[in-house]
This record gives C-alpha cells, sequence and structure tokens, in this order.
C-alpha cells in the first residue's frame, strides 16, 4: 500500500482555518443579511435575534454593513431598534460615516464592496438573560437606497 503525504498546502490551511475559527472568543453574534438586490427599501428591517447567557459581563453592540463603490452618499443613518426578553424596546438613530470629505471609502474591502463596522452601544449591560432583538433600519431620505449589499449586527463580550 503506497501512502500519499499530504500537501504543504493543506496542512496550512487547516491549521490557519483552525487558529481563525478559535480565536474569536469574545464573539456572539457576527451575522449579516443580504439586501435584496441591493436595494435597500426604507421599510424593510434586518431582524437578528441573540441570546444573552451571561448578564455580568458588559457587551458591545456594532453594526456591520457591506457597500457598493457606487453608493451616492458619504454617510448612512441607520435606526437600531432593541426587543428585550419583557417585549420593552427601544430605537437608536445612529450614522456611519462612509467615506471621508475627499470622497475616499473609510471601509476595508477589495474591488468595489466595503465592509464597515460601526459601535452602537459601548460597554452595555443586558439586564436579564433571554433573547433580544435588534432590527436594522436604513433611515434616509431615499425611499430605496441602492449598492447596500448586506447589514448584519455583531455582537462582543468585553474582556477584562
Amino acid at each position: 500500500m503506497i501512502k500519499r503525504k499530504q500537501p504543504v498546502w493543506y496542512i496550512f490551511l487547516a491549521l490557519c482555518l483552525q487558529l481563525f475559527s478559535s480565536c474569536d472568543h469574545t464573539r456572539v453574534i457576527d451575522e449579516y443579511k443580504n439586501i435584496e438586490q441591493t436595494a435597500w427599501y426604507y421599510k424593510t428591517r434586518l431582524p437578528f435575534d441573540v441570546q444573552i447567557k451571561d448578564t455580568a459581563k458588559m457587551y458591545n453592540i456594532l453594526v456591520n454593513l457591506r457597500v457598493g463603490a457606487d453608493y451616492k452618499y458619504s454617510n448612512i443613518f441607520m435606526l437600531v431598534h432593541t426587543l428585550n426578553p419583557d417585549k420593552k424596546s427601544d430605537q437608536r438613530r445612529i450614522e456611519i460615516k462612509l467615506a471621508d470629505e475627499s470622497g475616499k471609502w473609510l471601509g476595508s474591502g477589495l474591488g468595489s464592496v466595503y465592509d464597515y463596522r460601526f459601535p452602537a452601544f459601548r460597554k452595555v449591560k443586558f439586564p436579564q438573560p433571554g433573547f433580544y432583538r435588534f432590527e436594522l433600519e436604513q433611515n434616509m431620505r431615499d425611499d430605496t437606497l441602492m449598492f447596500i449589499h448586506s447589514a448584519g449586527i455583531r455582537v462582543e463580550e468585553i474582556s477584562d
């Protein structure tokens, strides 16, 4: 029987995947939802359900965004709706700067799509364990924003 050696790149790739998948211990959720045809209608809310187990810890809540280079504004206003396990709701309006005064995109990315991660809430303590719902809603003057590829939520524990 002939034994084949695994190619070096295969072993390297397996080690990298294991390393990257295990190093983000602070993440509770980091999820995106695609915007149909990259056209975000103002009445379309993107829901994200997050289970919080530890109420003693503090968390950061960030908004994720993927925007195409053909997006016509240098910012985006969004409403972040929050619903706690007791069905009490809250709403916060945030502004995400996408480009500087010269028009240079501030996000990271390759080609014509840029990624953004914006802190919407910092150092939050959840009052009770359970499922929290976050909903993202675009809050610009245009009814439909073009070239928004996806949006999402990241909730991460703050490490001591």
